[in-house]
């Protein structure tokens, strides 16, 4: 890996492009009271001794004695956003955002806390400002890597590709390798040229056989998505599965490899795959979906539905509207109801412009038989050349031209 790319930089990398792109984790949830002390509630990740936990612990305590320590804070804010990644624990998120409490509405904080804050905006879809926080860092480092990949990341989930570009070309220049090289494929797959991408991205892997774990997991479901883009079914199987072998957990790929399944009709697989990842809202999503699929339906499927609506009405309460993708697709196809979902949909598209985003918005249209809040989907779809086989499929049930 190239030096300009330290580990945790590296890490933060990584957690930039799953919060952005990945959207469609969400993690709230509703606290519950069990009926019984006996009842299990969750089985967590750590053993008895966990030494990232432990490090933490030791961080935290230190921090605690010196909260204004630039080092010590960052450091801690990095290994939160991790944990939070890698556990799917939104909490970890706030535990990050108070370590920068004393910078946070700074207007010029130290480089290292301006562009963790960005990547915590970024989170919290406040895209706006997090774009703001990286253009004076930029002006302010121009040669630090992280600004331009959390850069590109946003402006791709915005739909701006150009811009996204651009970023990706000032990263590479900087920090050339697989990390690049998969930034610039993931902009190149949405914008006109899916199968150039898919090219550079194997090559690309193929010809760093010693990037780390998180390199290759994050280059590989790219591949894996945007060959299932275009229909290559066998390809984005075999890409997945290469993912899934580094061992890495990753909620954001699982989501991915189980909206491949379900388009495949393997709802039993989905089933299987994430029968113990309840904490993220997404991926329960998922896991009610496929459950929704079998006959009989498993015995948990109800009290799924009934955890994830409490999680959306929790997360209105607490003016949450960060996953209104996932609450769209939960709306349409588990309660039925496709006005709402589509209005949900709707007011989504005004905020991200990934190809989820699309679909659910065009499945909402269609559901709710008014082709015409299709439009500003499928006219950004035939601007922009995006290739993939079920928007198109989609576009023309809808009878656009």
């Amino acid at each position: 890996m190239n030096s300009h790319l330290s580990g945790n930089r590296l890490v933060i990398c990584l957690v930039g492009f799953i919060m952005a792109v990945g959207a469609g984790t969400g993690l709230q949830a509703e606290p519950y009271l069990p009926k019984d002390g006996s009842e299990v509630l969750e089985t967590t990740r750590s053993t008895a001794f966990d030494p990232v936990a432990h490090q933490m612990r030791e961080l935290r305590g230190r921090l605690a004695t010196d909260p204004e320590n630039v080092p010590l804070a960052c450091q801690f804010a990095r290994s939160c956003i991790e944990r939070s990644r890698t556990d799917a624990d939104p909490r970890f998120l706030g535990r990050a955002q108070a370590a920068l409490s004393p910078w946070w509405n700074s207007p010029q904080p130290p480089i290292d806390v301006l562009v963790l804050r960005a990547t915590l905006k970024q989170s919290q879809h406040d895209f706006t400002n997090a774009l703001a926080d990286l253009s004076l860092a930029a002006r302010l480092a121009p040669n630090n890597p992280q600004v331009w990949l959390t850069r590109a990341t946003i402006l791709t989930v915005l739909g701006d590709y150009a811009g996204a570009r651009q970023a990706c070309l000032s990263l590479a220049q900087l920090a050339p390798g697989l990390i690049a090289l998969t930034a610039i494929a993931n902009v190149t797959a949405l914008n006109g040229g899916a199968e150039r991408a898919c090219s550079l991205l194997q090559s690309t892997l193929a010809a760093n056989p010693s990037a780390s774990a998180d390199e290759k997991n994050w280059g590989l479901t790219a591949l894996a998505e945007s060959s299932g883009r275009l229909g290559r079914t066998a390809a984005a199987e075999a890409a997945f599965q290469s993912a899934l072998a580094l061992g890495q957990h990753d909620p954001y790929l699982l989501g991915a490899y189980a909206d491949f399944l379900l388009d495949q009709g393997r709802a039993k697989e989905v089933a299987d795959l994430l029968k113990n990842e309840t904490r993220a809202d997404a991926l329960l999503l998922r896991l009610a979906l496929a459950e929704s699929e079998l006959e009989p339906r498993p015995a948990n499927f109800a009290a799924h539905v009934d955890s994830l609506k409490a999680r959306f009405e929790a997360g209105h309460l607490r003016g949450d509207f960060v996953h209104q993708r996932e609450e769209a697709r939960f709306t349409l196809w588990l309660l039925h109801e496709p006005q709402p979902a589509l209005r949900l949909a709707q007011t989504n598209w005004q905020v991200q412009h990934e190809p989820a985003d699309m679909r659910i918005l065009l499945e909402c249209a269609l559901a709710a038989s008014d082709p015409t809040a299709a439009r500003p989907v499928l006219e950004f779809i035939h601007t922009n050349h995006l290739e993939d086989v079920e928007l198109a499929n989609l576009a023309n049930k809808l009878n656009y031209k």
